[in-house]
């Protein structure tokens, strides 16, 4: 800590330059690099079939399976992004290109929806259309296969990070939907009515708007710096309060850099004494210790005002 004449103190929470991970980025990588092996390969085959068949639902998820490649190969040049260090300008490096990542990630899921709600809803009212159900049954057994393996590399990875969350979530969205389509495909097989087809495609946009929208609000969140949805500002203003010397509490901010990186700020109020007799450095340790001890917060800034120094203050900042 470092004291100045005008009474303002600041305090970095930590020294080292990122988050530490139980998963390492290397290997976050190669269950990305796993995964879009897996999908790129079966995508190809699928489109194939999906044309030779006639089945919308095959067509749709081989769609779907195209943004779950793009979302993965994205979701890898973004890790790559926030791994560059700070400099100059970027304060935080690169650390929300996986942020945007998401972001982009839930906009595509919502897109594909639409695109295929309104072919499967056309299907629906015009003639009954012709679908294969074999050759439908057999491709969507095989990409269930295929998508429970991509979805287990996927969740091997960092899922704190909503860069690969987002990855994984189409992974999973896709696996659901290859489920939809078989069992679409053995009422096919069964009674003839082909109508299941288009009707196990809207099941599937209905599993792309769920995910898709749960990624807007997630990466929404953090690009408009709320608050993390399990941080309570009144839990962390009282635990602050509780330090000795600590008078009040306000301009406190609380935000997230990107995934499991929150950071924290706040003015704090303490006893004018505490600036005459060098007690100032000993208040940060213990506001820096309760906030450890208490909340994952990794990085924090915090400025130390006299009592007396209240009519200076700002009412907004």
């Amino acid at each position: 800590m470092t004291s100045h004449p005008d009474h303002r103190a600041g305090h970095d929470a930590h020294e080292h330059g990122g988050h530490a991970h139980g998963i390492s980025v290397n290997a976050d990588r190669r269950c990305l690099v796993g995964a879009l092996s897996l999908l790129v390969a079966y995508m190809v085959g699928e489109v194939v079939v999906a044309v030779l068949s006639g089945s919308l639902a095959l067509l749709s998820d081989a769609g779907h399976m195209l943004s779950d490649a793009g979302a993965i190969a994205v979701a890898l040049w973004a890790m790559r992004l926030a791994a560059r260090p700070a400099v100059g300008i970027w304060t935080f490096g690169w650390k929300r290109a996986e942020i945007l990542s998401a972001l982009g990630n839930g906009v595509a899921l919502l897109v594909i929806a639409a695109l295929v709600a309104l072919e499967a809803i056309r299907r629906l009212t015009v003639a009954e259309p012709e679908v294969r159900g074999g050759p439908v049954l057999v491709v969507a057994l095989v990409g269930i296969v295929v998508n429970i393996a991509a979805a287990w590399l996927l969740a091997r990875a960092d899922r704190r990070s909503l860069n690969v969350e987002g990855a994984y979530r189409h992974i999973l969205t896709d696996l659901y939907g290859f489920v939809g389509t078989a069992v679409a495909a053995l009422v096919i097989l069964l009674t003839g009515w082909t109508r299941a087809d288009a009707v196990a495609s809207l099941l599937v946009v209905a599993l792309m708007l769920h995910a898709g929208w749960g990624l807007l609000v997630a990466s929404g969140r953090v690009l408009l710096e709320v608050a993390p949805a399990s941080t309570s500002l009144d839990d962390i203003r009282r635990h602050l309060l509780d330090v000795d010397h600590v008078l009040g509490v306000h301009d406190l901010h609380v935000w997230t850099v990107t995934s499991d990186l929150p950071s924290l700020s706040a003015h704090l109020v303490v006893a004018d004494s505490c600036f005459n007799d060098g007690h100032a450095p000993q208040i940060l340790d213990e506001v820096q210790s309760c906030l450890g001890g208490h909340f994952d917060v990794e990085h924090s800034t915090f400025q130390l005002e006299p009592r007396s120094h209240g009519a200076h203050e700002h009412a907004f900042h």
